[in-house]
């Protein structure tokens, strides 16, 4: 495990079948629309897929957050797809400065990990790599990905149960 400068770690209980939790994390359109993103193709491990932020369309207060970040571009690069099971991907973390190139940046690595529980899914989530980023940007980005990620939990949570 990391230090806690390096590593976050959300988990929730989704009330929902597999499939659906699934589908909602590796169906790129499902995906943007629950955390905001227009994506210009599928998910496909070992490949990059580039999009824009887009205001969630599950939560009204996290839209309103996004929107100031509208058409902001990014890549995933999709690490593994683990079909009913897990799905990684890196990525330059909190990428919102026009006119700033991250490329040359190291990537943190964000991980879902489903499990079966007797109440529903459980959705685990690791972002890490956070103490490789450049000092300027660090506490920033570990700060900002911590409380975006617990507004995505609820996201996701909303997401299936309405689809």
């Amino acid at each position: 495990m990391g230090s806690s400068t390096d590593r976050i770690e959300q988990h929730i209980l989704l009330r929902a079948p597999l499939e659906r939790v699934w589908h909602a994390l590796t169906d790129a359109r499902a995906f943007g629309a629950w955390f905001g993103m227009a994506l210009d193709g599928p998910f496909v491990a070992g490949q990059a897929i580039t999009g824009t932020i887009q205001p969630t369309q599950v939560d009204a207060e996290v839209a309103k957050l996004q929107a100031p970040h509208a058409g902001t571009p990014f890549t995933l690069y999709i690490e593994r797809i683990e079909p009913m099971r897990m799905f990684a991907w890196r990525w330059h973390p909190y990428a919102i400065e026009p006119g700033m190139d991250y490329e040359k940046e190291p990537t943190t690595l964000v991980t879902f990990e489903l499990e079966a529980v007797t109440e529903g899914i459980m959705l685990r989530l690791a972002e890490s790599g956070f103490d490789q980023l450049p000092a300027a940007r660090r506490d920033d980005a570990l700060r900002a990905n911590a409380g975006g990620w617990a507004m995505q939990m609820g996201n996701i949570e909303k997401y299936v149960a309405a689809h």
